[in-house]
């Protein structure tokens, strides 16, 4: 049987919370006055979407966000959480379809100009042990005052104002995927065999970055959320086994609890595609209590994993192809949104950005019934 683990208090104007704090309540269990609605990337669409849906909507400046009333998200401090200072950015090529260019992580790519798919990474700025030294003495040493650009009178002021919470660590920095960018899948994945001192070294190094700059920013404010983003998994299951994640990355996820439970912040995450059943248990171990997207099309169930992992916040894991589908496709998915809010510790959202193959109709249907889960009517 589940366990019931939600508390929900209707008010009176139904919004007595901050809305950060809603969020953080909500994913550890606590009693919150609604659900937080419009959170996370499961809400937002590919720019060939918003294309789409402008043109159907017959709305030209269409916002999201607006339109829809989506809650505010978190706060993140202006950190500088990778080589600093950055590569240059730089046009390689051109065509009438496709731009490869070098981005500040110095990672070469190609991308569409309609940015309709996922970039083709090319090369990568590491190929070999001597890069790494090199690199992490030019360009990933945390002591660099200007690796921290906030003006934190300016952040104090905003929090203030808005109720959010305050997040650190983003896209793209994670123990697994920061590494994956720097030198690649299959150099990686071979690294792994090779040399383990000097993957453990990689990964070492950028937790105590990651970490020396969390410090600094919980010098001036409170720290609500840690996120990690690693993108470790695919549609069978982790890019690496359960045993080399405790191996490997454990370590620096026990030094990330630790900062955690030093600073008293509540949420810590980690986002990842794929099916990801072999890492919850691991990672829940290490101090992390909320996952997402829980990705549909590699067999997640949220259902599931709240009937196995009862702490377990939960983002998102609603199956997006049915915004290409029919309504009755959009109430199935909207159904266990129901069920999962019922149960507790959950928001929902779609398990990725909305694809172009989302209609405006179908979408806009989806979010009013998920919003009326939210507020409970």
């Amino acid at each position: 049987m589940f366990r019931k683990i939600f508390n929900i208090k209707i008010t009176a104007d139904n919004e007595s919370l901050p809305p950060g704090e809603r969020i953080i309540r909500c994913l550890i269990g606590e009693p919150v006055d609604r659900v937080p609605y419009g959170i996370g990337l499961g809400w937002s669409p590919w720019d060939e979407t918003l294309e789409r849906w402008r043109r159907e909507s017959g709305i030209a400046d269409l916002n999201v966000e607006k339109y829809f009333g989506y809650d505010s998200s978190f706060a993140l401090p202006e950190l500088e959480y990778g080589f600093f200072p950055q590569f240059e950015h730089v046009v390689l090529e051109e065509t009438p379809e496709y731009i490869i260019s070098r981005d500040g992580r110095g990672i070469t790519m190609r991308n569409r100009r309609n940015g309709g798919s996922m970039p083709e990474f090319l090369d990568y700025p590491i190929k070999c042990r001597s890069d790494w030294e090199q690199l992490k003495a030019e360009r990933l040493q945390p002591d660099s005052p200007s690796r921290v650009r906030q003006d934190w009178t300016a952040f104090r002021k905003r929090l203030a104002e808005t109720g959010e919470a305050v997040q650190v660590g983003v896209f793209p920095w994670g123990v697994f995927g920061t590494v994956r960018d720097l030198i690649g899948v299959e150099m990686m994945l071979v690294t792994f065999y090779d040399e383990p001192e000097w993957m453990h070294d990689m990964m070492d190094h950028l937790t105590t970055l990651w970490l020396e700059l969390w410090e600094r920013v919980a010098a001036q404010v409170r720290i609500d959320h840690i996120h990690i983003w690693e993108d470790m998994a695919y549609k069978r299951g982790s890019l690496i086994s359960p045993g080399m994640v405790e191996e490997f990355m454990m370590p620096c996820y026990d030094r990330i609890a630790a900062f955690a439970r030093r600073h008293g912040v509540r949420v810590v995450s980690v986002d990842t595609d794929g099916d990801c059943h072999q890492l919850v248990p691991v990672m829940i171990r290490y101090g992390v209590n909320m996952l997402f997207p829980f990705e549909v099309q590699s067999g997640c169930d949220i259902l599931t994993y709240r009937r196995q992992y009862p702490e377990l916040g939960i983002m998102h894991g609603l199956d997006k192809r049915v915004l290409a589908l029919t309504w009755a496709d959009v109430d199935r998915e909207v159904a266990r949104a129901r069920e999962m809010v019922r149960l507790g510790r959950y928001i929902p959202g779609f398990d990725h950005l909305i694809p172009p193959d989302a209609s405006w109709v179908n979408f806009k249907y989806a979010a009013e019934q998920l919003k009326g889960v939210c507020y409970q009517v």
